[in-house]
Parts: C-alpha cells; sequence; structure tokens
C-alpha cells in the first residue's frame, strides 16, 4: 500500500487538483485512483507510471506523444478503465474472472500499458497539445491563480479614480486583477464605500483656501456638502483629450498625484515599491513583480511609459508608473516643504501626471523609460508589431495595458489565468503570448458588425478623386474596384503583398499591413486617436444602407500565421531579455 500512497501522491501532482478538470472526470479518475487499491497485483503499475511520468516530463512535445497517444484509444483500454471504475462505484469487488484476466502476466501487462496509455494520452490532448493553440476560458469559480514571489506583500498599489466612474469602473477590479494583490488602496476625490470596498478622499488634507477658490474644485465642494445628491452624471462622462474636457472629475484629477504619493507613503512607509494605475487600465501582476525584483527599491527609482510637455519629462499616469520607496520618500519631504509653490503651479496646468514629474525631477529624480512594458493602449487596437526606441513588443512583457473597457479586462483576465494554468510560472506572459492566445484566435476571414481598424490605406470614390493622375495610374484594377463590394476590397488585400487586414463598409475599403483586433461596431471608424486609444468620427450610413451590415472585417489568416513564425524568430536573439532594465 505504499506504493499506491506514491501513486496518489504523484498523481496529484502530475494532474493536478487546482486545473478545475470537470467533476465527472475528476470522479472516473479518483474512481480509477481507487479501484487499483483492490488489487495486490497492481503494485507494479505503480512503477510503470513514474517511468511514464518520468518520460513525460522530457517529452512534452507535441510529436512524441502524438506517436505515442492515437486520438481514438482502444477500445479494449477504455473497457479495462471503465469496469474498474464501475465496480468501485457499485462499492464491490470484481468478479474473479475479471481479476484473474488481470492476474495472467501477458493480460496484466496488457491492461497496464493500455490504461497508462489512456490516461497519457487523456492528459496530453487535455492539457498540452490543446493548450499549445488556446486556453479554456477560466471562469473564476475557483481560486485564482497568484504568483508567490518574497516582494508582493512589500508593493502597495493605488488605484486613482474619482465620483464620476469610481462605481461604474472600478468594481470589475474587485473580481479580477485585485485579487491576487494583497495591498492595495483606492484614492478618489470622494469617500465612500465602492461594492463594499472603501475609498479614500485623497484630497482631504489639500490646502483649503485652494479648495474654496479654484473653481476644479466645485465638484468636491458639491460632494463633501451633499454627496452624489443632485449631480448631473450625463455631464460628467468622459476624461481629457480623450472625453469630455468639460467633465469636473477629469479638471480636479491633476491635484490628486502629489497627495497621492504623500497618502500612500505615509499608509505603507515600509513599503518597498508603490504602483499608480487607474480604473481603464489593465495590471498584469506576475509581471509586476518580475519587472520590480530586478531593481533596488533603495535606490530613487521612477519607472513608467515617458511623455512629455513642454520640457517635463514624466510617467503617464494612464499607462501606470512605479516610485520605489526611497523616490516616494523624497517626493513627500520636498512637497510638504514646498506645498503652496507647487499648488500654485499645479493650478496653471492640465496633468497631475506631469506635475508629478517636475517634483521628482526637482528632487533629482529622473524617470527610467519602461515603454514597452507599461502600455498606454488597449489591447484590441495595439499594433503588435510597431517599433519604437528601436524595439517591438512582442518579444517582451508586457505591465499593463491602458483605456481597457470592462469587458476586455474580465476576458483578459480569464485569458491571463488559464495561461498560467497550463504554462510554466517560472515565464513571464510576453505580448506575443497575448497575440497568439487571446488576439488571434478572434481572427475570420469575415467578421460582420466588426471594425478591426484598417486605415492605413482606403479605397473609396472620394479618395480616388484625391489621387493625382499618376497615383491612379500606378494603383491596380483590384484596388481601383476595391471599394464596389466586400468580395472586391478581399481582392484588393491580395493583391498587396504587406496586407494582414481589411474592412469594409458600403461605398469605402480599407486595408492595412498592421494587424489588430479591433472592436465591435455598427459603423466604420474612418478617423481613429492613437493619443486617446479611441475612434473620434465614424462613417454614416446612406439611407440605402441601412439595413445592411455597416462594416465587416477579415484578416488574411494564412499570412498571418507566416508572420506569426517570422516574429517568433524574431525573439531568439531576445532570449533571457524579456525586461529593459
Amino acid at each position: 500500500m505504499e506504493s499506491m500512497a506514491w501513486y496518489n501522491e504523484k498523481c496529484s501532482l502530475a494532474v493536478p487538483q487546482e486545473l478545475a478538470w470537470d467533476s465527472h472526470i475528476r470522479n472516473r479518475l479518483q474512481g480509477f485512483r481507487s479501484a487499483l487499491n483492490m488489487k495486490a497485483e497492481f503494485n507494479d503499475l505503480t512503477k510503470r507510471i513514474e517511468m511514464f511520468e518520468r518520460s513525460a516530463v522530457a517529452v512534452k512535445r507535441r510529436g512524441v506523444f502524438s506517436k505515442l497517444c492515437p486520438r481514438k484509444v482502444s477500445h479494449e483500454a477504455l473497457t479495462t478503465y471503465g469496469m474498474l471504475v464501475q465496480f468501485k462505484r457499485l462499492n464491490a469487488q470484481p468478479p474473479q474472472y475479471f481479476l484473474r484476466s488481470l492476474s495472467s502476466p501477458r493480460r496484466r501487462n496488457r491492461a497496464i500499458l493500455l490504461v497508462i496509455t489512456t490516461c497519457l494520452c487523456f492528459y496530453y490532448f487535455r492539457f498540452l497539445y490543446y493548450g499549445s493553440f488556446s486556453t479554456s476560458p477560466y471562469t473564476g469559480d475557483s481560486e485564482p491563480y497568484c504568483p508567490d514571489s518574497p516582494i508582493s506583500q512589500d508593493i502597495l498599489l493605488i488605484l486613482r479614480t474619482d465620483t464620476t466612474k469610481a462605481q461604474e469602473k472600478v468594481p470589475v477590479h474587485f473580481k479580477t486583477t485585485l485579487r491576487c494583490i494583497p495591498n492595495y488602496v483606492n484614492f478618489s476625490d470622494y469617500e465612500e464605500r465602492i461594492k463594499g470596498h472603501y475609498a479614500v478622499d485623497v484630497l482631504s488634507e489639500v490646502n483649503e483656501d485652494l479648495k474654496r477658490v479654484a473653481p476644479e474644485f466645485g465638484l468636491y465642494n458639491h460632494l463633501r456638502e451633499r454627496g452624489r445628491e443632485g449631480l448631473d452624471w450625463n455631464e460628467h462622462l468622459g476624461s481629457g483629450p480623450s472625453g469630455s474636457l468639460s467633465n469636473p472629475g477629469w479638471k480636479l484629477d491633476r491635484f490628486k498625484f502629489i497627495p497621492m504619493v504623500d497618502k500612500a507613503f505615509r499608509h505603507h512607509p515600509k513599503a518597498k515599491w508603490f504602483v499608480f494605475t487607474e480604473p481603464d487600465t489593465y495590471m498584469v501582476w506576475p509581471n509586476v513583480l518580475k519587472y520590480l525584483s530586478q531593481f533596488d527599491e533603495n535606490q530613487p527609482r521612477y519607472l513608467g511609459k515617458h511623455m512629455f510637455i513642454g520640457d517635463v519629462l514624466f510617467a503617464h499616469g494612464g499607462s501606470g508608473f512605479a516610485l520605489s520607496n526611497a523616490a516616494a520618500e523624497r517626493v513627500t519631504k520636498h512637497w510638504n516643504a514646498n506645498i503652496d509653490e507647487y499648488d500654485r503651479y499645479t493650478v496653471k496646468q492640465w496633468a497631475g501626471d506631469m506635475v508629478l514629474g517636475k517634483v521628482l525631477r526637482d528632487v533629482g529624480i529622473n524617470l527610467f523609460w519602461s515603454f514597452l512594458h507599461f502600455q498606454g493602449d488597449p489591447v484590441c487596437s495595439l499594433d503588435f508589431n510597431i517599433t519604437k526606441n528601436d524595439k517591438r513588443p512582442w518579444c517582451y512583457a508586457p505591465i499593463t495595458f491602458h483605456h481597457m473597457r470592462q469587458e476586455e479586462i474580465r476576458s483578459l483576465w480569464q485569458f491571463e489565468q488559464a495561461w498560467y494554468r497550463t504554462r510554466d510560472v517560472a515565464d513571464p506572459i510576453r505580448y506575443r503570448d497575448v497575440f497568439k492566445g487571446y488576439v488571434m484566435p478572434w481572427f475570420r476571414k469575415e467578421r460582420t458588425d466588426w471594425d478591426n481598424l484598417s486605415m492605413e490605406k482606403e479605397y473609396s470614390d472620394e479618395a480616388l478623386r484625391k489621387l493625382s493622375e499618376d497615383g491612379r495610374k500606378a494603383i491596380s484594377r483590384e484596388e481601383r474596384d476595391a471599394s464596389v463590394s466586400w468580395k472586391n476590397c478581399r481582392a484588393a488585400c491580395e493583391s498587396i503583398s504587406s496586407c494582414l487586414q481589411y474592412s469594409y463598409s458600403p461605398g469605402k475599403c480599407s486595408v492595412s499591413s498592421e494587424v489588430r483586433k479591433g472592436y465591435e461596431a455598427s459603423s466604420q471608424c474612418v478617423e481613429y486617436s492613437y493619443a486617446a486609444s479611441k475612434c473620434i468620427r465614424t462613417q454614416a450610413a446612406a439611407a440605402e444602407d441601412q439595413k445592411k451590415p455597416m462594416v465587416r472585417s477579415g484578416w488574411m489568416m494564412e499570412i498571418i500565421s507566416e508572420f506569426v513564425k517570422e516574429m517568433d524568430l524574431s525573439c531568439q536573439t531576445n532570449q533571457g531579455n524579456d525586461w529593459i532594465v
């Protein structure tokens, strides 16, 4: 029985319970393990399983298992396995003729090998073969995968929000990204409960004279006096350049950044790192831990996606940024000694992340450019092949994505959880993993009511009229006819060697050598702001086209598959360099 204890232990390791198998499958395997205890002749099965398990670890590659495991396991193997389980379910001993048949050396060995092969085939096709192409959704019913890191308890995450979006956009994080983060705080402009979680008024200690005279504090003063009562939320939607410039929550936001650092440091003075994010920012927590562990928190560090306003270099707030303990302490001391000066400076500016960057520069802390890790775009509009700072994201590990919708946060969290459950957790999830496992499965030759943001080149009557005579002669017949129909639009893309995707709306065809997922849409985007990560102008439908699909999108599936192979090959020279440090 000692060998059976070993088998049960090894089996639980080889086939982890946390993978949340279907309860029916789990019961069958438990029954199989129990059934093996019925007969002493099965003791040597453990040795054979050990041999196969050791081989499985060494030969996980698909080709080896494909030879070992045919798609359809033999009827005899399934019958033997099934009978063992059924005997256990009936709480009955197997009949003697059945045990004698298994006691015969040749039959027993054959049955043992067939059962082992059945189990290994199931394990391979359930976790290795299919897992290499796609990842089954994580529903959130089981405990999430949370990384074990020596610094996880030493990081304080600060989620900065405001009253105009807190109740709508923050709750999704409580069920997704925040589930694995041991220490976090919600900073807002109003003290309230958000689905049972406390939101701290980050402006409570700001100069009262400033609150009284600065018009940006109108919303804040209303909240302190009357709460949410009487607010017209239709006037408070959007944020900054990507939304409504009149949004009082966004106008007030710039006054939060320095008090936010001050409160965070006083709230958790022994934290090694302070990480700042927003409600529409998705954070890959395992990658945060891996990245920050490569820096010395005792040194003043300021990490983030670089931006400039005038001559001030700063980390973009929406992309997320991080301050080491030494940096946060230096900011806090300097600000408290010069509050009036920075209040006057903040009133004249429009971006709080820039104001914080100015304070950091004043205390001698320069930004470390961590772009590619801190990402300003959402997954669905990101060009995974873009080159910035002589680097392409494909080979690197993302930490954040910005301008993420709630449904995208949920689905990306499910993908991330499932990804880590079927792979080596020592490896960081990389952009290429997100593309191949989360983005690419959406691609089709045709998707109706979907805009994949193909805006590199447009074919329409208006676009053709703008071409010079030489320009019209330079394009092919397929390109000239591209706007006539969906079929013609695809033909135009096929005629261009660099074309990876296309979209069509009545009278207009667009193609692109960049590949994106895009969004569900009822109209085609004709002007997209990459700074704001949103479409700012769409094409209106003609009256006769109202009942037709307004926008259809397609991808060149075969060419994209080759594109992925080439991109993966480009990472071979980057092996072991997942991080910019």
